[in-house]
């Protein structure tokens, strides 16, 4: 990884590189990114953990929320998860559909990974699911698109305010191989019309990330969905809560072996990046394409709104290392305040349809 950082670094003008695209090159180049090599990323032998990590109970409640939302709305049963990882999220989703729905579903996955894609053949082969690399690969369908901590993946741009001017942190690259942040002026006319459009305000000394990556997908997202409704688990700050002064030098991050990184300039290839999404812009650039905003909640909020609490057994177990008692524990972590549900957002979109909020939540 790092011959061909010095490979595109030397090549690039001013020997600089975009923080984004240094990015996309240790995530997702097709063979050294981090994401796209065959070994472990989520899970306790990996970098990190997400919420379906913790319990089937996530994928098995979102089986019976979408089948409520089918019958209610008359939505086609076609489910197109972006970024499935591992499969355990579409494995408990797909379990429980067909124990207690039983009709017949179109489930899709997207995913770039090549190990993922390996890892969700083995975990789902009792089930038949669509397999794609990519959205451009998907036919146009009515259904619901589903992503959990997708848009906190994608590759960022980093500015800061200096004495009144913007500047963009540039990545560059010394003879001995070791990586460096350059500020460079803010020339960028993709970046300076996100910060016109999204009417964010950037203090001085302040430093953030600009994703403009993140309407490609929401673009690739709506010509995909002909009508429907868009789920987006993840979390992220609204443009008043960057304002805050603990969000000053912004949220970009690295997760190596489950301990947190904060300079992502280390080990490159090897190591998850992610950074809070812009939640104002995400809503925004959705309406631009089509996908109006329906609720936005806090994930605990919508995992109660959405019947959890319907899935604790009532009765008592004395064992606590019964699956009834590990998977009471897994709710109660999901829906309490101190969980790590807190934490996240879920944004809901529609497209085609006229729903409010009550008409797609039955508790």
């Amino acid at each position: 990884m790092i011959t061909y950082l010095k490979h595109i670094i030397s090549n690039s003008p001013k020997g600089l590189i975009s923080y984004a695209d240094y990015i996309s090159a240790v995530l997702y180049h097709p063979e050294l990114g981090y994401y796209m090599k065959d070994k472990p990323k989520i899970g306790k032998h990996g970098d990190f953990i997400t919420t379906s990590n913790i319990s089937d109970v996530y994928g098995r409640l979102m089986a019976k929320w979408f089948s409520t939302i089918c019958e209610k709305t008359k939505l086609p049963p076609v489910f197109c998860e972006i970024g499935a990882g591992t499969g355990r999220f579409a494995n408990a989703f797909l379990q429980e559909w067909y124990d207690s729905i039983g009709t017949p579903l179109n489930y899709i996955i997207v995913e770039s990974s090549p190990y993922h894609r390996k890892r969700q053949r083995e975990l789902l082969q009792p089930f038949s699911i669509v397999q794609v690399e990519s959205l451009g690969q998907v036919e146009p369908f009515s259904g619901m698109v589903f992503s959990n901590e997708l848009f906190d993946a994608l590759p960022v741009h980093i500015i800061e305010k200096i004495n009144g001017e913007l500047l963009e942190v540039m990545v560059g690259m010394t003879d001995d191989g070791q990586l460096f942040e350059q500020r460079e002026a803010l020339t960028n006319q993709a970046i300076l019309s996100f910060l016109a459009e999204s009417k964010l305000a950037i203090k001085e000394k302040q430093r953030i990330e600009i994703p403009i990556a993140m309407e490609k997908m929401i673009e690739d997202i709506s010509k995909v969905l002909m009508k429907g409704i868009v789920v987006t688990a993840d979390y992220g700050y609204t443009n008043e809560e960057w304002a805050h002064s603990q969000h000053k030098m912004g949220s970009l991050r690295g997760y190596h072996q489950h301990m947190m990184i904060d300079d992502v300039l280390q080990h490159p290839g090897e190591m998850d990046i992610t950074t809070h999404i812009h939640f104002d812009h995400l809503v925004q650039k959705g309406l631009n394409h089509q996908l109006e905003l329906l609720t936005k909640l806090r994930q605990d909020e919508f995992l109660l709104n959405a019947g959890i609490l319907k899935e604790l057994e009532e009765h008592y177990d004395p064992n606590p290392f019964s699956e009834v008692s590990k998977r009471n524990r897994a709710i109660r972590s999901l829906i309490l305040p101190s969980g790590m549900s807190a934490y996240f957002h879920v944004v809901i979109q529609q497209k085609g349809l006229q729903l409010r909020e009550d008409d797609v939540f039955i508790y």
